[in-house]
């Protein structure tokens, strides 16, 4: 799964793995949210990197295995970030996640009898440093956004953002270099 071959959804160590994070999750979801000590307890020990102890996900957060999620210092995201993880999610430090965003890596076929047969592949996604994804974002697999980046509310990103620009929209495109 992390090396982008195509692998079983259904794979029973795969949902036992899903499961777990489930689990946690729950937890972290029902802490009332002044409990940011335990919080962080739970985040740092269910990610694969977090840069430092400055860091906020506001309730809910769901994510698929936690594991391939990587956070910079001084990391902050709003209320719904949801994080599909089956390939690597690195990013950078200084960066604001609205409410509502969504970060892909699982891919599916488009022919339904293959997507049917429940084998998917994954491709990672890479956020710079200094970012800001805008409210209701998608972010799809295999994207790279850049360094000092901001993608403007609502957009859909599908392919790369080069660092230094604001982008928006469906798909999302560069509006202007900084």
């Amino acid at each position: 799964m992390l090396a982008g071959q195509i692998y079983s959804a259904i794979d029973p160590e795969l949902s036992r793995e899903l499961m777990a994070t489930r689990e946690v999750l729950h937890e972290y979801n029902a802490l009332p949210p002044s409990d940011t000590k335990r919080m962080k307890e739970i985040l740092k020990a269910l990610f694969g990197h977090v840069g430092d102890d400055q860091f906020l996900i506001n309730q809910p957060f769901r994510c698929d295995y936690g594991s391939q999620i990587s956070i910079g210092k001084r990391f902050f995201a709003n209320f719904n970030f949801t994080v599909l993880d089956e390939a690597r999610v690195t990013i950078g430090d200084d960066c604001f996640i609205g409410p509502n965003v969504s970060i892909y890596t699982a891919c599916h076929s488009t022919d339904p009898t293959e997507r049917n047969s429940r084998q998917e592949w994954a491709e990672p996604v890479s956020i710079g440093n200094n970012v800001w994804i805008g409210g209701s974002v998608t972010i799809l697999p295999g994207v790279t956004i850049g360094d000092n980046v901001t993608i403007g509310a609502g957009s859909v990103v599908v392919k790369d953002i080069p660092s230094n620009s604001i982008a928006v929209g469906n798909p999302c495109s560069v509006i202007r270099k900084l």
